[in-house]
């Protein structure tokens, strides 16, 4: 059997540009931005819409599976933080698992991602829909019609606001980083404000009679809820996707990381105890647009609910964006390394961005929006994103192994049982998804496996410059491409 195709964390380094500027993109984002960015990419849709999901399965406990899908999550963002800040390119856990595991298991990587950023953008386009809606009620009284606000799957033609929130998100992302990242600060910042003050009027009606019983489904119900609530947390690894266009990378991309995941799970926290306190969990479970229904119901008057509805629209269009982002970069890294075809490695040099990949991933991402009804998959996201989580913490420990040197600006707590948790608590997650989504995962990943056979493995880079070797010093003068 052939010795898989490692492609060491000095030549990752090397062809990006890293620690230059990254193959035609501009070093623009500070520790600031990079925090913005990485709550633009979480919270959104696993708050605003999701959070009613996660308590129709556990319940007023629906807060300790916020705590256990945070605790997933933080041994994995250590082990995304200490590679990040050791091989600081855009190709995040597809280039981490290059390094650590070789191109096949990479190349799945990339496949997974594909999915976890394509159905989360998608899914995260669908609630913006609904809030947008909620607004637009709020606002004047009417809504949209059903046939341009949901897919033929759920009583529609097309998905029209969906399309819309993926198209000027394409747009900012083409006009360049630097706007980009103003745009996701600026509703950061807003989406933040909003949720303190629904957290401020759901604990102005505070019962502590809405807290019993509060695992009505026992532990099952909890775990169920942490599966469901997972999907919020979706995006934090986006941050180590600005590896290119970070001012110091190995510096800032472990603390944005561990900087964003307390934000974020104590939010969470604070938000899912208000609203069931305020008026219980069975009110909450299953009601689209859940937090607006309960200023509503709180303050008997559709303004503030239209104030939360537009804090929604906001938040969740900063999720579209930032995913979008870090999709695009991915991609570019796999086309650098000749895996998919070199359109989306192609940078515009007017504005220092994959024009063309954006483009593509746009209209991708944009036809399920649209069309499909997207709630038969989304456990099928769930898994993948696991399943890479869980890759990520086993190349942080095949590096340690193979390359001690490397120079690392933080280092997991309390290695090798860190990585080892993440990877416990991934496959725990991953068990939970259910046996039909095994099934459907394991047709996923041979599809991939075929792509890679068909396509990546015969143009690989590092295949062809096998003979003769190509060093690090010569891939760094390789020239980026431009359109």
């Amino acid at each position: 059997m052939p010795a898989p195709r490692i492609k060491s964390p000095h030549l990752l380094v090397a062809e990006s540009g890293a620690d230059r500027e990254g193959h035609g993109l501009k070093r623009t984002m500070g520790l600031f931005q990079l925090i913005c960015f990485g709550v633009g990419a979480i919270v959104g849709t696993g708050i605003f819409v999701g959070l009613s999901d996660s308590v129709a399965q556990a319940g007023p406990a629906v807060v300790v599976s916020f705590v256990l899908a945070a605790i997933t999550c933080v041994f994995t963002a250590f082990s995304f933080a200490e590679l990040g800040g050791a091989i600081p390119v855009s190709g995040s856990s597809y280039s981490f698992a290059y390094a650590g595991l070789g191109e096949s298991t990479a190349f799945l990587v990339g496949w997974c991602l594909l999915l976890e950023y394509g159905i989360s953008i998608s899914a995260v386009a669908v609630g913006w829909s609904q809030y947008v809606n909620e607004l637009l009620h709020s606002l004047t009284g009417v809504q949209l019609p059903a046939a341009l606000s949901a897919g033929p799957g759920d009583g529609g033609v097309i998905n029209l606001p969906a399309v819309i929130v993926i198209a000027m998100a394409s747009v900012l992302l083409v006009r360049g980083v630097r706007e980009s990242a103003r745009a996701t600060a600026a509703m950061a910042a807003v989406k933040l404000v909003i949720l303190l003050a629904f957290c401020a009027i759901g604990y102005s009606a505070f019962k502590h009679g809405n807290l019993t019983p509060f695992s009505p489904a026992g532990l099952g119900g909890i775990g169920a809820g942490t599966t469901a609530a997972f999907f919020s947390y979706i995006g934090f690894d986006a941050i180590t996707t600005a590896g290119e266009e970070a001012k110091n990378p190995r510096r800032d991309i472990p603390v944005a990381i561990m900087v964003c995941m307390g934000i974020v799970t104590l939010l969470y926290c604070a938000v899912a105890v208000a609203a069931i306190g305020a008026i219980g969990g069975k009110q909450v479970a299953g009601r689209p647009a859940a937090l607006s229904y309960v200023v509503n119901e709180v303050t008997g008057s559709t303004v503030g609910g239209g104030v939360i509805a537009f804090g929604a629209v906001v938040a969740i269009a900063s999720v579209v964006l930032a995913v979008m982002y870090g999709q695009t970069r991915i991609l570019m890294s796999m086309s650098r390394d000749g895996l998919i075809p070199r359109v989306f490695e192609k940078v515009n040099p007017k504005t220092s961005t994959p024009v063309a990949g954006t483009l593509i991933v746009a209209v991708v991402f944009a036809l399920p929006a649209a069309f499909a009804s997207l709630d038969a998959v989304m456990n099928l996201c769930t898994i993948g994103t696991l399943a890479i989580m869980a890759v990520v913490n086993i190349a942080v420990i095949a590096l340690r192994r193979r390359e001690p040197g490397l120079v690392r600006s933080f280092r997991v707590p309390l290695y090798p049982v860190g990585p080892l948790l993440g990877v416990a608590f991934c496959l725990y997650l991953m068990y939970e998804t259910g046996w039909q989504t095994w099934l459907q995962f394991a047709v996923f990943l041979v599809v991939g496996l075929a792509i890679y056979a068909a396509y990546g493995r015969r143009h690989s880079t590092l295949a062809q410059a096998a003979a003769p070797e190509v060093t690090p010093s010569a891939a760094a003068e390789r020239e980026p491409q431009a359109v």
